[in-house]
């Protein structure tokens, strides 16, 4: 019975040592209280951020147009403002007042900063419109100086780009140097159509109708237009009626079609 009672016990040796694990160990018990503590400073400074955000100190009380604006008015200045300057001085949040701005019909490209110590600055850079886009539907969008097509109030004194869908850029290039090239007969381009197939027309401000083609490396639409501009004076002058359309896809001449009346 004696040397049966010697024998110790495993089972209560077990919780102690599993205690002796875990609360004998500093190096463990300093690495959780480092956590806690810089769990409750990020949760002050949270709650501090908070709270000074609510609090009614540095309001902004001013909104600056740095830029001379013609085609912006004062009540979408306004609206945009509104709808998008929340917060005081330090918390507005800039990228949202610009993409605000750059909601609106003539802005292309607005820059947003503070104006210490209760403003915000707002630069806007305004469409310029070139010619008008007109949609396969007849409806009309802006082509901008830069070829890029936008929507706003159409101008009706615009020449009309008809086009495939992302060609404005093009189409902007081709029509300056048709400005240059029918300069010199006292002309310019009214009305540009390219095709699906990238074949030119252009509509003089005369209403006169120009057949060009497509560009190709024997006979591009340049050389195509310089034999128009060198040949019209004399065929102006030969002719018995009034053109309303020139082909110019021949190689080596072109031919006229009466203009209806």
């Amino acid at each position: 019975m004696a040397k049966a009672n010697s024998k110790p016990s495993k089972r209560g040796k077990k919780p102690q040592a599993a205690a002796d694990t875990f609360w004998d160990r500093p190096p463990l018990m300093n690495l959780l209280a480092d956590v806690l503590l810089i769990f409750a400073l990020t949760a002050l400074a949270y709650a501090a951020l908070v709270g000074v955000q609510r609090l009614p100190v540095f309001p902004l009380r001013q909104l600056v147009v740095a830029s001379n604006v013609r085609q912006v008015t004062s009540m979408q200045i306004e609206y945009a403002a509104r709808s998008s300057v929340a917060g005081n001085f330090f918390t507005v949040n800039l990228g949202t007042v610009r993409a605000s701005f750059e909601k609106l019909p003539w802005v292309r490209h607005a820059e947003v900063r503070r104006i210490w110590p209760d403003g915000i600055e707002v630069s806007i850079e305004e469409q310029v419109a070139a010619a008008r886009w007109r949609e396969a539907d007849g409806e009309y969008r802006l082509v901008n100086t830069f070829g890029e097509v936008f929507v706003a109030a159409s101008e009706s004194d615009l020449p009309v780009f008809s086009g495939p869908e992302g060609s404005a850029a093009q189409m902007l290039a081709r029509w300056q140097e048709f400005i240059l090239a029918l300069a010199a007969l006292g002309r310019q381009p009214g009305e540009m159509v390219l095709s699906q197939r990238q074949a030119w027309q252009v509509k003089l401000d005369n209403g006169l109708l120009l057949l060009l083609g497509r560009d190709d490396t024997a006979h591009p639409v340049s050389e195509r237009l310089a034999r128009f501009v060198a040949a019209y004076p004399e065929l102006e002058q030969k002719l018995h009626f009034r053109p309303g359309m020139i082909d110019m896809r021949y190689p080596n001449g072109f031919t006229v079609r009466e203009a209806h009346t």
